[in-house]
């Protein structure tokens, strides 16, 4: 900072660099999904309500062990993002592959223990019927084969992001995601052989792994030389990794352990009607996501030389994902029944459409409490959120068992909503106590929650297609009124009155 000057904005956390990374982001998110609501009609009409109830397992295991790194992939892009946003860049290349070799030896580990467990798991825990038993085990054995390159591309994605080029890493995030959907379909014009439609997720991961690392080594040349593990970075890595695994381990446990039980405690019929409404509201959570996703890298890079600015980044964050998640979160809630049965049927819209509309409710609250995470971990202080959710996993569990028994799968619903509202309410409160809202933001943050909170409980119980419609129109109305002239400040109004200048040349 010069002789009373502005502090000075690193270029990589720039208001229009933000925006033009989180709109690639949620590109990436949208697109998957997008393909997911054609082809999982499909795929469950081939494989039958048994079979793909296992095949949205094995999506939610490759889903949940990538993040199960250590908190390496995290630490690399925070490492990173602070080396580029201070000038050191020679120690990039020793970050890197301390870091990727660290999550190798992790997903050789993982692969190994899934390999040798996979026979016990099918056979005694889950429910299985004797004729797929199995065709499930070999189901697990590819997800422990697939398991290395999944871990080791959450370090090479967290490297081009720490490069704030989302551009480029969505250039891979994308097909892969899409591929997710695809692949098992295409399997399926020759075989439902669940081993075989497996398989594609296993090479689907094989080539993302192989282009990643070609992003990798043009942004930063040095990459091509593979150095040996620094002992001091390594300790400092898993330092901070730590407590991040003990969320990435029970942060998706909470979020995918639902289905286990339903598996275990029900049917897989029953895992089937929960995980498909389940599974495409929660794709909403790639918004935040994919907002977060910029913002970790843009907190760390911003923290030291303003710590104010990483404050304003942090309100807006919260703001953006309300005006985004409110509107998508009361069109569900508004037409979940009609929905289900015009898109999977009369049995799917009977059983899940409960399930659907907590599922939403508590997908919008959760959804609140990405930006003031992320904020936490990229402060250094993952430990708050790792406690945090050990004391709510426990709870979790026993509201799970609780009123599965009494309400079945809409009981579990239930009990995700409660989690969410939790964790939410928690995860405001670390962030203040961090300083990262004041008195008067907190209050209009509190102001919109509950504004949305009403206006989604009041959905579900509106009955005929007419009155639904009149009441989203004007709901919607009154949001967007109120967010533009209560919520947006005059810059962002500019952004949005001219949204194509997002994709210009970033000032520095």
């Amino acid at each position: 900072m010069t002789n009373g000057s502005k502090p000075s904005i690193n270029p990589l956390t720039s208001g229009r660099v933000l925006a033009r990374n989180t709109l690639w982001n949620i590109f990436s998110s949208i697109a998957p999904l997008t393909v997911a609501v054609f082809i999982i009609p499909f795929l469950v009409r081939r494989l039958g309500v048994e079979r793909f109830g296992i095949l949205s397992i094995a999506w939610v295991m490759i889903g949940y062990f990538s993040l199960f790194d250590l908190g390496l992939g995290r630490a690399i892009t925070r490492l990173v993002a602070e080396k580029r946003g201070s000038g050191n860049e020679e120690d990039i290349p020793a970050v890197v592959w301390t870091g990727l070799l660290l999550m190798l030896v992790l997903g050789i580990t993982g692969a190994v223990v899934i390999i040798l467990f996979a026979p016990w798991f099918c056979g005694r825990v889950l429910n299985i019927p004797v004729t797929l038993l199995k065709e499930t085990t070999q189901v697990f054995i590819i997800i422990g084969f697939a398991i290395p390159f999944v871990i080791v591309s959450t370090g090479l994605r967290g490297f081009i992001e720490a490069y704030q080029r989302f551009d480029l890493s969505m250039m891979v995030s994308t097909p892969l995601g899409i591929v997710t959907f695809v692949g098992p379909a295409f399997a399926l014009l020759f075989t439902n052989h669940l081993g075989i439609v497996v398989g594609t997720l296993f090479i689907g991961r094989l080539m993302a792994v192989a282009v990643y690392l070609k992003i990798c080594f043009s942004l930063s040349p040095k990459l091509r030389y593979p150095i040996a593990p620094n002992r001091a970075l390594a300790r400092q890595m898993l330092g901070y990794g730590g407590w991040i695994t003990v969320s990435n381990i029970v942060g998706p446990l909470m979020v995918y352990l639902d289905r286990f039980f339903i598996g275990a405690m029900l049917s897989l019929a029953a895992v089937a009607y929960y995980t498909t409404p389940y599974d495409i509201v929660t794709k909403l959570l790639l918004i935040p996501t994919a907002l977060t996703g910029v913002l970790f890298p843009a907190f760390s890079a911003a923290a030291g030389p303003d710590k104010g600015y990483t404050m304003r980044i942090l309100e807006r964050g919260v703001k953006y994902v309300c005006l985004i998640m409110l509107p998508a979160s009361l069109v569900i809630m508004s037409f979940a029944s009609e929905g289900l049965l015009f898109w999977l049927g009369p049995d799917f819209a009977r059983q899940g459409t409960g399930v659907l509309q907590w599922i939403t409710a508590g997908v919008f609250l959760n959804s609140l409490a990405f930006v003031p995470f992320s904020f936490i971990q990229a402060a250094g202080r993952s430990d708050m959120t790792a406690k945090l959710h050990l004391v709510e996993l426990p709870l979790y569990l026993l509201l799970v068992w609780s009123l599965i028994a009494r309400h079945g799968i809409e009981g579990i619903a239930i009990a995700w909503f409660i989690r969410a509202t939790l964790d939410m309410v928690l995860v405001f409160i670390l962030a203040h106590r961090m300083d990262g809202f004041d008195v008067k933001s907190a209050g209009r943050m509190l102001m919109l929650v509950c504004g949305g909170v009403f206006s989604l409980a009041i959905a579900p119980v509106l009955q005929g297609v007419v009155v639904k419609i009149a009441y989203l129109i004007s709901t919607l109305i009154v949001f967007f009124v109120f967010a533009w002239n209560q919520l947006l400040a005059q810059d962002e109004r500019q952004l949005i009155l001219s949204p194509f200048g997002i994709f210009g040349k970033a000032r520095r």
